[in-house]
Order: C-alpha cells, then sequence, then structure tokens
C-alpha cells in the first residue's frame, strides 16, 4: 500500500514571505482564500523553521494549505498519507529486499570462482545506500536545489500511536537514524504541515514541537469568496443561496458537517445542472453531493429542507433590503 506522493514539474522557487502580509498575499496567489490569523501562524511557522499542526474538520481545507504553498513556492511537494498500521518501511525507508538477494547470489558465484567470498564485507555491500529505498520522511531530509520541500503528514490522527512516537526525532533534530547506515540529517529543515481530523487525541511531545492552529468552518463572507475562486461559473445569486443554506445546516444536529469541499462540490453540481438559484426540488435531489451520512440526509428531505429554504429565501431578502 502506497503512502507517499511527490510533485513534479515544478514553478520557479521563490523566497520565504517576509512578513505576515506577504504570508496572506502567497496564499492568495494560490487561491486560498485565509485570514489574518492562519497567515500568522503559518508566517511563525515559516520563518522560524517549525512545523505547523493543523487541526480541524474534514473538508475545512487543511491539506489546500501544503498544496498551495508548495505550488506558490515553487518547492516540492512530499505526501505521507496516513493510515492505521502505517510503519517506518511504508513512511521512512526500506531495503531492496530483491535486489540484495541477487547481488548476494553473484557474489557466492563470483566467490566460488575465485576461491570465496569474504562474507564480512558482502555484509556491508548489501546494506549500503544504493540498496536504500527512501520514503516519504527520508526524501523529505534531503537537499534539493529549489530549497527545502514541503512535507505534508496528512490525518495524523489515523496513524497508531508508536508511529506518532517515531516522528518526535524527525520533527525535533531533523534527522534519521538508519541502523546498518548511521544517522541522517537534514541540510536545511523541510517545510513540515501536519494535519489531524481529530479523530483521536495526538501526544503533547509531538504537538509541543509544532505550532499549533485549529481550522475552523469560514463565516458566510469568506466562504462566498472562496466560491468565486473555485466555483466561477456559478451565479452570484445562486452562491449566495448555497453559503446561507450551508451556513445554516452547520447550525443543525447533523452527524457530520459539510465542509467547504463539499460546498464547492455542490456549487460545481448544481452549475452542472444549469441551477441558477435553489429550490426544496434541487435540495432534495442533490443532498448527496453536500452530506455523506443517510441519517443526516433522512433528517432533511422533505419538510425540513422547505423550512430551511424558506428561512434562506427570507434572510436573504431582509438583508438586500437594507
Amino acid at each position: 500500500m502506497s503512502a507517499i506522493s511527490v510533485t513534479r514539474d515544478l514553478p520557479r522557487p521563490r523566497a520565504l514571505p517576509a512578513s505576515v502580509d506577504d504570508t496572506a498575499e502567497l496564499l492568495k496567489a494560490g487561491d486560498y482564500v485565509a485570514d489574518r490569523s492562519l497567515a500568522t501562524a503559518l508566517y511563525l511557522a515559516l520563518s522560524l523553521k517549525r512545523p505547523l499542526f493543523l487541526e480541524g474538520e474534514a473538508g475545512v481545507g487543511k491539506t489546500e494549505i501544503a498544496k498551495v504553498l508548495a505550488a506558490t513556492l515553487g518547492r516540492r511537494l512530499i505526501r505521507l498519507q496516513c493510515y492505521e498500521g502505517l510503519d517506518v518501511s511504508s513512511a521512512v525507508y526500506e531495503w531492496n529486499y530483491a535486489r540484495q538477494m541477487i547481488e548476494i547470489r553473484l557474489a557466492e558465484a563470483a566467490g566460488k570462482s575465485a576461491g570465496g567470498a569474504d562474507k564480512a564485507k558482502l555484509g556491508e555491500d548489501v546494506f549500503s545506500p544504493r540498496f536504500l529505498i527512501e520514503r516519504a520522511l527520508l526524501l523529505a531530509l534531503r537537499a534539493d536545489e529549489a530549497g527545502a520541500p514541503v512535507l505534508l503528514i496528512d490525518e495524523l490522527d489515523r496513524t497508531d500511536e508508536p508511529f506518532e512516537a517515531y516522528l518526535l526525532e524527525v520533527l525535533s533534530d531533523w534527522q534519521i537514524t538508519i541502523p546498518e547506515i548511521g544517522t541522517i540529517k537534514a541540510t536545511e529543515p523541510p517545510i513540515v504541515v501536519i494535519t489531524s481530523n481529530r479523530t483521536r487525541e495526538i501526544h503533547d511531545a509531538l504537538k509541543r514541537r509544532c505550532f499549533y492552529y485549529w481550522v475552523d468552518y469560514p463565516d458566510a463572507k469568506r466562504e462566498l469568496e472562496i466560491l468565486r475562486l473555485k466555483a466561477p461559473g456559478a451565479d452570484k445569486r445562486l452562491a449566495q443561496q448555497i453559503v446561507a443554506f450551508v451556513q445554516k445546516l452547520r447550525g443543525m444536529d447533523l452527524f457530520k458537517f459539510p465542509g467547504v469541499a463539499e460546498t464547492i462540490d455542490w456549487t460545481q453540481a448544481l452549475v452542472q445542472l444549469d441551477r441558477l438559484s435553489l429550490d426544496p426540488e434541487t435540495i432534495n435531489s442533490t443532498l448527496g453531493v453536500l452530506l455523506k451520512y443517510q441519517d443526516d440526509i433522512a433528517k432533511l428531505q422533505g419538510s425540513e429542507a422547505t423550512r430551511l429554504f424558506d428561512q434562506m429565501k427570507s434572510e436573504i431578502a431582509a438583508l438586500q433590503a437594507v
């Protein structure tokens, strides 16, 4: 199971932002609508070379921050997608056992013809760097012409606690110890973004090594700006209605609130259906794009969707009348 992806074909690298305002502009250049508190946290993490730990509900844009950073700074994005059971061989390194076995067989064959192989030397040879398969964490410590890469450790809360503990050496000293080779240390620390959906608590020892930021659902004004960038084909009236409706949903007792990603998906779906405004029938027939749990859909379908729609229309009309 692959847990790593690395971007290629990078744009021209640029310097790290010199201020909070520069950081906000950097995010804006990547079509990421951020408030000043996020820009401040990101600027401090970049300038002081500390990992940024982002917590929040799924779909609020945590992962996107790392992607935008890599794209706007012209750095490699190395993404480690976490899952239960993730271990060192998948996240850090492993030995290429197939190549090692071939090397041993070739050395044995050569040794027989030459009167015997040097077993000690052979043992050293097969555990040399050329047999090492580097995974995300080790790759992130390697020097790069474009500058330190962006290392995204995505959904850390999905992993087990032993792996979380393993990260402490990496995040403290920017080094990894390989018993057969020694310690590999970064010449320049990577830009590290760690995300968590808070399905479990992350240990304080790891959090202390990071700057922390809670990524919340956006307010109506910011969500409308996000739709303007991410779904430019949507009618202005439709976008206003969508944001107002979604904001109301987040005030209900639902199992899972729609995130920004779902708002964008719903908007794009309604544009595809050639809708210029919301209506109860359209809401009921497209709820599966916005909500991901049947209990939430069942709670909203029918009269409840109509009631929310009517409330939303009245509030928009009242605001436009002011």
